[in-house]
């Protein structure tokens, strides 16, 4: 088995994960571009990528710059400028790019994206006019 496929797989996984552990938050899954992009009843979305080429080189990244300009990134890209954090390579951008904050990774990539819905689930929630509640 290639490596392609593998990733395939694991993507294959996640928005299995996503559909049935969610399935009140999320509206549509897609696989694109090597990427698995999830669609949620707010309009926001979510892109789970993986390296194909970096071992273990991850971003799970929650769009909200077109609901209150605002995004959410779990990933472990190694930016010297992230270097003093505790956890670095892996950290988190919360509501921008530039507020970046420590990432305790669980050390696989499924437990990553369960904590980042999770996330999702109770940012959503917690909005006005839920359609969840």
């Amino acid at each position: 088995m290639s490596e392609s496929d593998n990733m395939d797989e694991i993507l294959e996984r996640l928005r299995e994960l996503a559909i049935s552990l969610y399935p009140e938050i999320v509206i549509d899954t897609e696989i694109v571009y090597g990427k698995l992009r999830i669609y949620f009843i707010d309009e926001s979305f979510i892109d789970v990528w993986i390296s194909r080429r970096l071992p273990n080189r991850y971003a799970i990244h929650w769009e909200r710059r077109h609901i209150d300009g605002t995004i959410y990134r779990w990933d472990n890209t190694p930016h010297e400028a992230h270097r003093h954090i505790s956890t670095f390579p892996h950290h988190f951008h919360e509501k921008h790019d530039h507020i970046v904050k420590p990432y305790h990774y669980p050390g696989e990539i499924e437990e990553a994206f369960k904590e980042a819905l999770k996330y999702v689930k109770e940012k959503i929630e917690r909005q006005p006019h839920s359609r969840t509640t």
